[in-house]
């Protein structure tokens, strides 16, 4: 059995090695040689379209996606130390979807332009977070009658009570924590002074955030930003007066631009295929410069595969069972159960974007990433929401890497039901039961509860509550006392969760792949294989096709090809 795994094995590096070779030719058509110089620009178009799963390999849409999040992080990573890009041109068509998406993609701008990379961007217009990411860049332009929105943030709730009271239908809701808020919608008609209270310190820490990075980045004084944000927005010319962009001018005029910037750019065949007046900035698209250079591991040794490591996407409600949506107790705490268990796989980053769920499932779920924790490292990488039952996940982890604007912490429980019965007054219909049980009826939507099923319910909760209050006191080596003093259902900000011990480290993704990597006892720079799970679902016969030549952390060689040559050689700005 040792053996038969051991020639899979050794045809699977085999078969990477033919991709690498199929890679490396496709690369060199459409980025250049390596040993070309300041010779292109990559081009990011962001339409609020980065995910943090890979897109689906099948797409019918003629416009290149975005890679995930973590893989279009790491082609802007290998951009930095590769000597054939000379910069990078964000195109703004929506922007990064949160804040967290662009903390991410501004530092990853600043490492460029530290790295000596020149970066530009250009926008039809700009709103808070799009300026946010752009003022990082050396060049700002906008389109001349376009205009910048830099308004600040605004975090809206809705509360159905009154529609609720309207209808006859009533929100009965036992919580533990004073700042437990999830239930307010149902339950209020305005937010409560302790949820105001802490939505307002997380919104004006990033709003802190935005004004004192546009200031340094645009070269103006804090006050500055605050008197444009407070007397915006403003059509392009105004903008640029104030110093919010550089200069107003259409893509046409960019591009050329971009050409007179890069003098080692080979130009003579975009020249023929476009014709002599056509602007021959050479431009790439980041989606096919990641399929191809990104997360190349290069060539395999045949005699021991690469190290591993995988990057586990856990992303939205956490609930009990096995299917596909959200974050599924059983279908994840198989996976993590398959990583431990799996000798190539050092170390694992938990990508976390979640306002919680049920209460169980977290909690078996916590105990499967703590089972994961003892055999390798983890590393829980939060995204813009970590709270409640996504941060019951994590508490388990080696370590916690959350951005600063991340919105986590939740340590609380709530639960109740929908009382109907004023509805069913109100439309005429009558609910008769037979019941065995004193508390029988405790789930019917056909009353409240009563005092007596309140105060087992919050005895019930109680317990879940110290479980949870365990769990993150155990998990981040705490005193249980300083857990509760930050519980009580509070959210905050990643900074201010660093403060209080339940986060280590400031940072996105690829700051997580750093630390896990160091605690696996890689070398800085050492080659290894990004797993990104769970998979998305493709055609039935398309894993054997996606396996040849590849992993499950590389594109097989068919696949490669496809999101290779489909860019072609030149992308184009407009």
């Amino acid at each position: 059995m040792a053996g038969a795994r051991d020639v899979r094995a050794f045809v699977r590096r085999l078969g990477g090695n033919a991709a690498t070779g199929v890679r490396r030719l496709a690369e060199r058509a459409v980025v250049g040689r390596r040993t070309d110089r300041d010779t292109l620009w990559l081009l990011v178009r962001l339409r609020g379209d980065a995910t943090e799963l890979r897109p689906s390999r099948f797409s019918w849409s003629s416009e290149p996606r975005l890679p995930a999040l973590v893989d279009l992080l790491r082609a802007l990573e290998a951009a930095r130390d590769d000597a054939r890009v000379r910069g990078l041109v964000l195109r703004f068509e929506g922007g990064p979807a949160t804040l967290v998406q662009a903390a991410a993609l501004r530092r990853a701008v600043v490492a460029l332009r530290e790295a000596g990379k020149a970066v530009w961007a250009w926008s039809e217009a700009y709103d808070a977070l799009e300026l946010w990411v752009a003022s990082a860049c050396e060049r700002v332009d906008v389109a001349p009658t376009g205009s910048v929105h830099l308004l600040g943030f605004r975090t809206a709730q809705v509360f159905a009570r009154p529609l609720l009271e309207r209808v006859g239908v009533r929100a009965d809701v036992v919580r533990i924590g004073t700042h437990k808020a999830a239930a307010e919608p149902l339950t209020r008609a305005a937010m409560s002074p302790e949820q105001r209270e802490q939505l307002e310190a997380w919104q004006r820490d990033a709003f802190d955030r935005l004004v004192d990075d546009v200031a340094r980045g645009r070269s103006l004084a804090p006050d500055a930003v605050r008197a444009a944000i407070d007397e915006g927005p403003f059509a392009a010319r105004d903008a640029a007066e104030r110093g919010l962009v550089d200069d107003v001018r259409y893509p046409d005029e960019v591009e050329a631009a971009l050409a007179a910037a890069t003098p080692n750019a080979r130009r003579g065949a975009a020249a023929r295929a476009e014709g002599e007046d056509a602007p021959l900035a050479p431009l790439v698209d980041v989606a096919a410069y990641a399929a191809l250079c990104g997360g190349d591991g290069g060539w395999h040794p045949l005699l021991r595969g690469l190290p591993r490591v995988a990057y586990v996407v856990a992303s939205g409600t956490v609930w009990r069972g096995r299917g596909a949506g959200g974050v599924a107790s059983q279908r994840y705490g198989e996976l993590l159960a398959q990583l431990r268990r799996a000798d190539e796989v050092r170390a694992v980053v938990l990508r976390i974007e979640s306002g919680g769920g049920d209460a169980v499932a977290s909690d078996l779920l916590c105990r499967a990433v703590e089972r994961l924790a003892a055999r390798k490292p983890v590393v829980a990488s939060f995204a813009g929401v970590a709270a409640s039952g996504g941060y019951y996940l994590a508490a388990s982890a080696s370590a916690i890497v959350a951005e600063a604007q991340t919105l986590t912490g939740s340590i609380g429980v709530v639960g109740g039901k929908l009382d109907l019965s004023g509805l069913y007054e109100r439309l005429g219909v009558r609910v008769d039961a037979v019941e065995s049980g004193a508390r029988a009826g405790l789930l019917s939507p056909t009353r409240g509860f009563t005092p007596a099923e309140r105060g087992a319910l919050q005895r019930e909760m109680r317990v879940l509550y110290d479980a949870f209050l365990e769990r993150v006191a155990r998990g981040r080596s705490l005193e249980r006392a300083a857990v509760e003093r930050v519980a009580q259902g509070r959210v905050m900000s990643g900074a201010h969760a660093r403060e209080h011990g339940l986060v280590d480290a400031i940072g996105g993704p690829l700051e997580a792949l750093a630390m896990a990597c160091e605690r696996a006892g890689l070398a800085r720079g050492e080659r290894y294989a990004l797993d990104v799970l769970p998979r998305g679902p493709g055609f039935g016969a398309w894993p054997w096709l996606r396996g040849f030549g590849g992993s499950r952390a590389e594109p097989g060689l068919l696949s490669e090809l496809g999101r290779s040559f489909g860019f072609g050689e030149r992308a184009r700005l407009d």
